[in-house]
């Protein structure tokens, strides 16, 4: 039979069976290759973690308890743990050598083991060497004596003794810097638990370490010390590995660290070492670790900061707050987009959100700020104000906010370099500061002269001149403007200890508003908030930095300045219309017959044309509401205090004006029967103002000119404006240039305006 037909009579009588078969191979077919795929999904998967399946050796210390020690005969702490517990989260295994804390560090750098986990800090130093993970811990130094000595009670009290501490830690470096200052020898150890029993010995009479090795000993009863200080501020722990190595590793570390804290497992470590000591693991490293950089983005200045745990949507309920700052202040106060920004305000801001009220915010500049609480103008202060005896016995301050310190910077290419050569020279510090306290009592000790400025721009701007060789400010305020390329100066000491800053009210008044802040400031730090608003100014992108051209830095300038210009005209023009109706009337006063009414302008001429105008603004601004109780806006005292001293210069130019006019006209009016006053309307003054037009132009220009003194008010007008500017760009030279031009050009065309009036109505 033919094959062919053979083969269709099989099919024929086996179709049913033999799809069946088919079908079933196919399925097979596909299960396999789903199979296959998947596998190779997974190990895909596995391939783009990097980690999955790894074993990695970690190195770490041996006796740092709480972070590693040996607990039931195996290695425990929360540096294990946790290493552990991320471990497990990301899939892959660990090697625990212990190996000291400088083995470690040697071990990594040899390749000897691909990370570090010993409670170690992350410096500027080390980062140099290392690459870190996201901090995991948030530490502090602290001191401690035995547990019977009462003698040692501060710093002071260490003079010519003997202090331990452990190698390589920050305690130690603190310890070595702290003995240089105040005389005293630092004995170093390998291990804590040495340096802890040197001090029980007597052979120490203190001993610096972290405070969560020096809480946890003294709370487990293992170590018969007692702490005598509160902690100093030091840098947060973190794992390393190799510079530009394993970076899967710490990729992963970072991506588990972020779960075992969101699941609660981080918590749950640091309650079973610390107790009610634990931190909250939300907080630590700012929170970014915590819940991922994504959610908890410093964001930009001026915005509120957005996070879980921190409301910013509370009901406005408890009334409205004028609050008084400083002007140039950066990073704490300055301006940016028009907007007041830097971390007192944001802070505050933040604050207000949390609890329930508002604000409304004057700058002032510093010493206005400080006027203007005292004469009820403000309800409050915050800027950058540091909390001292002195100021105590006026104003009720809130809880510390921020840590600060006065460090001394120079010009870049100068050689000074201790507080010693600065004998004979001037050095230039700004008014109110505790940088300018520190300077005066330096400068008797040392004997230099002391330049004070009202701005911190001027100040800086005094020694790159090379007017003065130095200047003192606190340390975050020149620590922003060098790193920001902003300030062509270079620090040349350590932070002298300074004043914390504080949010102040009038003593005995608004204490509800003091007790507010101190809540609101506690829940930004528990959550972060704080850390996420100080990182917008202080963590500096070197990338970023550097001073924009002259022309983008007009571009960006601009709105504000034309916006100051725009008040400049307004509050020059309300105070002429003012000025003239003053000046009407009492020059004609100091032409009448009667003694009292002569008196009367010639009183008011000589009190206003004898006083500055600045004390008289002062004077409307701040004297008078704190007589009457009715604040005054600075656009209203800036108007009052303009138009009198105007009005009294024009007074004496419309008496010089109408004695000028020949006295037969008014003669000659009166003999046509007209009265006095019909004939000055009609006779005199025409003639007179004829004669007064050159004088009142030149008056109308002093006036304009003379709205630049409201800056201290708080009027933002155009050189309050480009202060402003200068506030946060440090860039005097050209913002004063266009600021100088933009007067010019608006003077110029005013008197072109005057002369063309002068021409077409009195010629």
């Amino acid at each position: 039979m033919n094959p062919i037909r053979r083969t269709a009579e099989w099919w024929r009588d086996n179709r049913t069976s033999a799809l069946a078969s088919l079908t079933a191979m196919l399925i097979l077919l596909f299960t396999v290759g789903g199979a296959v795929g998947a596998a190779q999904a997974i190990a895909d998967a596995d391939a783009e973690n990097g980690v999955e399946g790894e074993t990695f050796t970690i190195a770490t210390d041996t006796t740092w308890a709480p972070f590693e020690f040996q607990r039931d005969g195996e290695l425990r702490g929360i540096d294990i743990d946790l290493i552990h517990a991320i471990a497990e989260d990301q899939g892959f295994d660990v090697q625990i050598d212990v190996l000291g804390f400088d083995g470690a560090l040697a071990a990594v750098q040899a390749g000897q083991a691909d990370a570090v986990m010993a409670g170690m800090s992350i410096t500027a130093e080390r980062e140099e060497i290392f690459d870190f993970s996201n901090p995991y811990f948030d530490s502090g130094i602290q001191m401690a004596v035995g547990k019977d000595d009462d003698s040692i009670a501060s710093y002071d009290d260490l003079a010519g003794e003997t202090v331990s501490a452990k190698t390589g830690t920050e305690g130690y470096a603190f310890a070595e810097e702290l003995g240089e200052e105040i005389g005293f020898d630092v004995t170093g150890f390998q291990d804590a638990a040495d340096a802890y029993s040197d001090v029980s010995a007597g052979n120490s009479v203190a001993t610096f370490d972290d405070y969560p090795i020096l809480a946890y000993g003294i709370a487990t009863g293992n170590v018969d010390l007692k702490t005598v200080t509160d902690q100093e501020k030091a840098s947060s722990y973190g794992m390393g590995v190799k510079k530009g190595e394993n970076e899967a590793l710490r990729e992963a570390f970072n991506e588990g660290l972020k779960n075992v804290i969101a699941s609660g497992d981080y918590q749950a470590i640091l309650d079973d070492y610390l107790g009610e000591d634990a931190p909250d693991a939300k907080t630590i490293g700012g929170g970014r670790a915590a819940l991922g950089n994504e959610t908890l983005d410093p964001g930009e200045p001026g915005e509120l900061p957005e996070h879980p745990d921190f409301a910013i949507d509370t009901p406005v309920e408890n009334g409205t707050f004028a609050i008084a700052t400083d002007t140039t202040f950066a990073p704490f106060i300055f301006q940016e987009g028009g907007e007041n920004v830097g971390i007192d305000m944001d802070l505050l801001r933040a604050i207000a959100a949390n609890q329930g009220f508002e604000v409304e915010i004057n700058t002032l500049g510093f010493d206005g700020a400080l006027a203007a609480l005292e004469a009820g103008q403000a309800d409050g202060v915050i800027a950058g104000m540091g909390i001292t005896d002195e100021r105590e016995k006026t104003f009720d301050f809130s809880d510390p906010y921020y840590e600060s310190g006065t460090q001394m910077a120079v010009a870049e290419d100068s050689d000074i370099t201790s507080y010693e050569d600065l004998a004979g020279e001037n050095v230039a510090v700004k008014n109110g500061t505790t940088g300018s306290d520190f300077a005066n009592e330096l400068a008797d000790e040392i004997g230099f002269e002391v330049n004070s400025f009202q701005d911190s721009a001027d100040m800086y701007n005094d020694v790159a001149a090379g007017n003065s060789v130095a200047t003192f400010e606190d340390a975050p305020v020149l620590q922003y403007g060098i790193a920001s390329g902003s300030v062509p100066l270079k620090i040349v000491t350590d932070p002298e200890p300074g004043a914390d800053y504080g949010f102040a009210v009038l003593k005995g008044q608004n204490p509800e508003l003091l007790e507010m802040f101190n809540e609101g400031l506690q829940n930004a730090k528990d959550t972060g908030v704080y850390q996420m608003i100080v990182d917008r100014y202080l963590a500096i992108d070197d990338e970023e930095a550097g001073p924009a051209s002259f022309f983008d830095l007009i571009g960006a300038s601009m709105p504000s300045l034309m916006q100051g210009l725009g008040l400049t005209l307004l509050a020059t023009a309300l105070s002429i219309v003012f000025a003239m109706v003053l000046g009407i009337i009492f020059g004609i006063l100091k032409l009448s017959g009667n003694f009292f009414l002569r008196l009367l302008a010639g009183a008011y001429v000589n009190i206003f044309r004898g006083t500055p105008v600045l004390v008289q603004a002062f004077f409307f601004y701040f004297g008078v509401p704190a007589v009457t109780g009715r604040p005054l806006d600075a656009l209203t005292a800036g108007v009052i205090t303009l138009s009198l001293n105007a009005g009294a210069y024009i007074t004496e130019v419309v008496r010089g004006g109408v004695q000028s006019v020949d006295p037969g006209q008014m003669e000659a009016s009166r003999s046509l029967g007209l009265g006095w006053g019909s004939s000055m309307r009609r006779v005199v003054m025409p003639q007179a103002f004829k004669i007064m037009t050159p004088n009142l132009i030149n008056q109308f220009i002093i006036t304009l000119k003379d709205t630049s003194l409201l800056s201290v008010l708080g009027f933002a007008e155009l050189t309050y404006q480009g202060r402003i500017v200068i506030a946060s760009t440090f860039r005097s030279f050209e913002i004063w240039i266009v600021v100088g031009v933009m007067y010019f050009i608006v003077i110029w065309l005013l008197t072109l305006l005057s002369n063309w009036f002068d021409r077409k109505f009195n010629k």
